[in-house]
């Protein structure tokens, strides 16, 4: 299993941009994969993107495509969200998760992903 801590939330303007970091942990030898979810209270968390630990099957969610890019230093074990032109709707906490035995489905939904970190929190005012 591996274990991931999420850094980088903030707040920013409309039209700013924030990096989000998931260090990712323990049985990093094995492929794994990780995606980036965000929740707004009252809504079901959406997936925004994903990567696999070669940096291979990136995937977006049409909402983001364009404006992030998620990429792997594998070195470090870390994965990055990088988020441009940032919009009020892109409020919301964000948690990275990840799986070993799911990554062949290069999927967003959850229900693939069985280890989460704790999130941070992303606000951005309009």
């Amino acid at each position: 299993q591996v274990q991931l801590v999420e850094s980088g939330g903030g707040s920013v303007e409309s039209g700013g941009s924030l990096r989000l970091s998931c260090a990712v942990s323990g049985k990093t030898e094995r492929h794994y994969c990780v995606a980036w979810y965000r929740e707004v209270s009252g809504k079901e968390r959406e997936g925004v993107a994903r990567i696999e630990s070669d940096g291979t099957g990136g995937l977006y969610a049409d909402s983001v495509q364009g404006r992030f890019t998620i990429s792997q230093d594998k070195a470090n074990n870390t994965v990055y969200l990088e988020m441009n032109n940032m919009q009020p709707e892109d409020t919301g906490k964000y948690y990275c998760a990840g799986d070993h035995s799911a990554c062949w489905r290069k999927t967003l939904e959850r229900l693939w992903y069985a280890y989460w970190g704790r999130g941070t929190q992303v606000t951005v005012s309009s």
